[in-house]
């Protein structure tokens, strides 16, 4: 593998170099002229400092583990920890990290409990370690207290942890197809009033205190989008969930041994025919869970397993899918997860009202744009996820869902159309989620009346997140009119041509993430908006490829409203961490002295940008994502960033990272 990187890079004689970073020695000493180099450890002060920032971490999560007669929000209490316990890690990252968090997960240790568990972790070099905190670990020593923080963990956690050894090496995992696996597989359960959506979310983030896993993406609710396991980490739970014989996995980076018994959950990783052949070698008759990668051209052959007995089926992102596997998967009568997710599926047969017991279908980012009558025969199915966000692809679901008595179960509808038809959701009290990518309706067609007066009446119940894109504008303009509004929305995202924001916008007391359409960017409507003190992230956001005429005369009716300048109010949006402007043509922003005193991301998106000011007024604001689409806005952004800098240094305050997002490398 290094002589193949080798030879493919250009034999120049500038004056380059190529790092290359390997744990194996023998990997490092294959080319014998090659510059070796020891990583060492972090000195003493960088290893306590990363400590205490990882263990501030790990001890300000608000979701906690929930305990008997313990409150979900309860804090870890303050600990007094001997300098043995991070100086023990050698100055290593993943050790500190890992020991910090489990130290925050088990506040009511004693300095003398502290102090036995480094010795009894390493009783021969404890002493050493102490003198000289940079010693490094070996890889067996960090194995020792990776094992060790693993295993302290509550026995629920780890059973739920180890099915992060499905995915492979490096792969960012989206935290609610983890959830929604952990809940169809039984690792969850209903605890002290919260339901299974909730338990399963405080077990993610228990796993995040611990530092077993690490975030990547937030979405804007502040929630974490995707993480992924670090190498070492991910290597022993493979291990331990090799042991236990709970997961086999075909493929990818790790060679497990084949397992001696039946096969109860399997992870293929590889399309490679001559790797996959070692599959026929095991009992298969058990597969409960079944999670593939890549193409499925030379994966499992359908006469390996049963298919009765199959509860999880995952085939997020895979290639080469065939029709005939969808008649295979209506066979699986047991199964509770569906992912066809990125597949290139175009339809799902009659033949699915098989899967009684089916919790979970999603059919996003494929072909589907239709649900078949007979999906209204699945009364269990808690979640139908299809479409596309980016694309705003919707589904169609069928007539009969919309009668009452069908499908009570449905907590999240997402991605769906409403085109004439009816509209009537009343019987869907559970739902907290309905997300319509496309709406046609209206004045006096009855799916108007129905639609409008059944946001109303769930609101009243579990409804938390509400999307609406509307085409024509009429339906959400009507929306104003709501004579009980949905108080207790978490997210809201209106998408149409809204010059006046609904007024019991400014009722929603619980709100934390809006999403509106440009149109209503003026300063009236975020004066109005100032108030709510929940609301975390706020986005103005105007999809429109190119620059035409009804784009530019929305955005002209904007500025009649604003007298040529949107202006940021003072005071207000006390809690508002994420400003989000996107349109093709964004008009002169002005923040105000004291405007969003929390506000520590600035993200705007355009093709021109009339002009930006007082940004540097902004007291926490830590970044400024610029996006330019094309190059005719580019002197004025050029302009734009050297104001800020100035005026910045004029006040002498810190300027923000600029961050900018387009093709050219003008702002360098």
């Amino acid at each position: 593998m290094m002589e193949n990187i080798i030879s493919a890079l250009p034999n120049t004689n500038k004056d380059s170099r190529i790092i290359v970073t390997t744990r194996f020695h023998a990997v490092a000493t294959i080319r014998r002229e090659a510059d070796i180099r020891k990583v060492k450890g972090l000195v003493d002060t960088e290893s306590e400092k990363l400590f205490k920032q990882a263990f501030i971490e790990s001890n300000t999560r608000k979701e906690e583990l929930p305990k008997q007669g313990a409150s979900l929000s309860e804090r870890s209490k303050d600990v007094t920890v001997p300098d043995e316990v991070w100086k023990m890690c050698g100055g290593l990252p993943l050790a500190i990290v890992t020991m910090a968090g489990h130290v925050a997960c088990n506040p009511n240790k004693t300095s003398a409990e502290w102090s036995t568990l480094c010795s009894s972790l390493f009783p021969e070099s404890g002493k050493d370690r102490l003198k000289d905190g940079t010693k490094k670990l070996t890889q067996e020593e960090v194995g020792k207290i990776i094992s060790h923080c693993y295993n302290d963990m509550p026995a629920e956690i780890k059973t739920s942890s180890l099915s992060l050894s499905i995915f492979p090496k490096g792969h960012k995992i989206s935290r609610k197809r983890l959830t929604r696996r952990w809940i169809a597989e039984g690792f969850v359960c209903e605890n002290q009033g919260l339901s299974v959506e909730d338990v399963a979310e405080t077990y993610f983030n228990h796993l995040i205190r611990r530092k077993i896993i690490r975030p990547v993406d937030h979405n804007s609710n502040r929630k974490v989008k995707t993480c992924v396991v670090h190498d070492m980490v991910l290597e022993h739970i493979v291990a331990k969930a090799s042991e236990e014989n709970f997961i086999t996995v075909v493929g990818g980076n790790w060679l497990m041994q084949p397992p001696s018994s039946k096969v109860r959950r399997l992870s293929l990783q590889v399309s490679d025919s001559k790797r996959a052949k070692g599959t026929k070698k095991m009992n298969l008759s058990h597969v409960r869970s079944l999670t593939m990668f890549g193409s499925l051209k030379n994966q499992l052959p359908s006469h390996s397993f049963k298919f009765g007995i199959v509860q999880v089926l995952d085939l997020e992102g895979c290639t080469d899918f065939k029709q005939h596997h969808v008649k295979d998967i209506c066979k699986m009568i047991l199964l509770k997860y569906l992912s066809l997710r990125g597949t290139d599926t175009k339809w799902l047969p009659d033949s699915i009202k098989k899967l009684k017991n089916l919790e979970t279908l999603d059919i996003r980012e494929t072909n589907i744009f239709e649900l078949p009558n007979t999906i209204c025969r699945l009364e269990l199915l808690v979640n139908i996820l299809g479409g596309n966000k980016t694309t705003r692809m919707s589904l169609k679901v069928p007539e009969e869902l919309k009668k009452k008595k069908k499908m009570k179960a449905l907590r999240v509808l997402s991605g769906i159309e409403i085109i004439g038809g009816s509209a009537d959701f009343h019987h869907l009290t559970e739902l907290r989620k309905l997300a319509i990518y496309k709406l046609k309706t209206m004045k006096g067609d009855a799916s108007f009346t129905e639609l409008s007066s059944s946001i109303e009446y769930l609101g009243a119940y579990s409804l938390r997140t509400l999307i609406i894109d509307d085409e024509s504008s009429e339906f959400i303009k009507s929306l104003d009119a709501l004579s009980s509004p949905p108080k207790f929305l978490v997210a809201l995202e209106l998408s149409g041509k809204m010059v006046k924001l609904p007024s019991w916008i400014k009722e929603l007391t619980a709100l934390n993430n809006l999403t509106l359409s440009l149109t209503a960017l003026r300063t009236d409507n975020l004066r109005d908006l100032s108030n709510l003190d929940t609301l975390f992230s706020l986005t103005f956001s105007l999809r429109a490829k190119k620059q035409d005429p009804q784009t530019l005369s929305i955005l002209a009716e904007n500025k009649m409203y604003s007298n040529g300048e949107v202006t940021i109010p003072d005071g207000g949006f006390k809690g508002l961490k994420l400003l989000r402007f996107s349109a093709p043509l964004l008009p002169s922003l002005s923040f105000s002295e004291k405007a969003m005193p929390e506000l520590e991301r600035l993200e705007l998106e355009y093709s021109m940008l009339e002009g930006l000011f007082g940004a540097e007024k902004l007291a926490k604001l830590k970044e400024v994502h610029l996006t330019l689409k094309g190059k005719d806005g580019e002197d004025m952004t050029k302009e734009i960033v050297s104001e800020m800098k100035a005026a910045a240094a004029k006040i002498q305050s810190e300027t923000p990272r600029i961050i900018q997002k387009s093709a050219s490398d003008w702002l360098k």
